[in-house]
């Protein structure tokens, strides 16, 4: 046993550490990110309200600006302003949107919503890579893409992961199908002689009958008396 580092003591240094690197920030994946999602959104569908959450990085100022670009398939100028803090509004830019106003409380997270009006129909993974920006200049960049590379970037872009598309039947084989499957009663039915021929009344026939049957009585009988 060392004499200048008594066991006890010893003990204590160890637990010591370790609660300090318990404490202690390390270099691995940021804490803070900003989140996205869309209760039940489905491809190619819309309107959907899509709302965010940027959370704040700063216990000493708070946030002031939201910078995002949309995904491919989804126009600014199909994007509007759903929710967002108090005295915040929206600005369409060239590829995606921005939101400013008054600055957050410091550590408080940037909670708001836009509207699209319709998600595209060939993607169920939407990505908005966002630029978070604070009171004091500092920028939050979270644009880093998830990989297969790179499975947990440091700074990565909210997704937002959808349902896919409903796939629409095309009508023709349909109406084909209709068209083939007509009956040989409904071709009858269609046919200009057998319609005439079935349109003539029973009684008629009967009297023709009872007529022509006279005639031959009557042409019998003058034939006989002439003899």
């Amino acid at each position: 046993m060392n004499p200048y580092f008594p066991s006890p003591y010893r003990r204590a240094a160890f637990t010591l550490a370790g609660a300090l690197a318990l404490t202690l920030p390390t270099t691995g994946q940021a804490s803070a990110h900003v989140e996205v999602h869309a209760e039940g959104a489905q491809a190619g569908t819309g309107p959907v309200t899509v709302s965010f959450s940027a959370e704040s990085e700063s216990p000493t100022v708070g946030i002031v600006r939201i910078k995002t670009q949309l995904p491919q398939g989804i126009d600014p100028a199909d994007v509007s302003l759903a929710t967002a803090p108090a005295g915040w509004t929206l600005v369409q830019t060239d590829d995606g949107f921005e939101l400013s106003g008054p600055e957050l409380g410091a550590g408080l997270d940037a909670e708001y919503g836009v509207t699209v009006a319709q998600l595209p129909s060939d993607a169920t993974e939407l990505t908005f890579p966002t630029l978070q920006y604070y009171a004091d200049g500092r920028e939050d960049a979270w644009i880093e893409p998830v990989t297969d590379a790179v499975p947990e970037p440091q700074k990565p872009a909210p997704v937002l992961t959808v349902a896919p598309a409903v796939a629409v039947a095309t009508t023709a084989a349909a109406t084909s199908t209709s068209a083939d499957s007509a009956s040989p009663r409904t071709a009858a039915a269609s046919n200009p002689a057998t319609d005439e021929r079935s349109s003539i009344p029973a009684w008629a026939l009967t009297g023709v009958a009872a007529l022509v049957g006279l005639l031959a009585v009557g042409l019998w009988a003058w034939r006989r008396r002439a003899r």
